[in-house]
């Protein structure tokens, strides 16, 4: 609270929203997801997943019948099963947007598609890189403590997983809680 470049507005908003979602991460016992791994049904699905060919209908009539049925019972089972994983992704929600939101912006250049930069020391726990739709490329990020290499290729068509030949224009942030 006491350091200048924080916002202590921000700070109290976001100690709210962990305080919010503090309870229902510290309510729960046990593992989380007991419940699925208690549904017999579930698991007997799980299991013959793992087989080639074994939720095929023969097999897993019930499950079947279920995938028939009408979207609304199936989007109900759903949310009854992924229900105790919310708190978790409340969880997550949080930290992400935290860390999204610490890097600083550097406007760089990769010329015909390649970038590379020494680390030199700095580390980060996420990297962020945003550029334009309309380049028509994709980054493919690389990176180690060492240095990090991005190569754009071809988003689309017979080039595809080609480097892109041309410049690119991109943002880099480095992301650190």
């Amino acid at each position: 609270r006491g350091n200048p470049s924080v916002a202590s507005e921000m700070l109290d908003a976001v100690l709210r929203e962990i305080d919010r979602a503090k309870p229902a991460l510290t309510e729960p016992s046990g593992k989380t997801g007991q419940e699925l791994r208690d549904n017999e049904w579930l698991m007997a699905i799980r299991q013959r997943a793992g087989i080639p060919g074994g939720v095929c209908e023969f097999d897993l009539p019930s499950y079947h019948y279920w995938l028939s049925g009408p979207a609304d019972v199936r989007q109900h089972d759903l949310g009854g099963w992924t229900a105790p994983f919310l708190p978790l992704r409340e969880g997550i929600r949080i930290v992400l947007r935290l860390l999204r939101e610490s890097g600083k912006r550097h406007p760089l250049l990769a010329v015909r598609g390649t970038f590379q930069e020494m680390m030199g020391g700095r580390t980060a726990q996420m990297l962020r890189l945003e550029m334009p739709d309309e380049q028509g490329c994709v980054p493919e990020v690389s990176a180690n403590k060492y240095m990090l290499n991005v190569r754009f290729t071809h988003a689309s068509g017979a080039l595809r997983g080609r480097t892109f030949e041309h410049d690119v224009a991109f943002d880099l942030m480095l992301c650190n809680l």
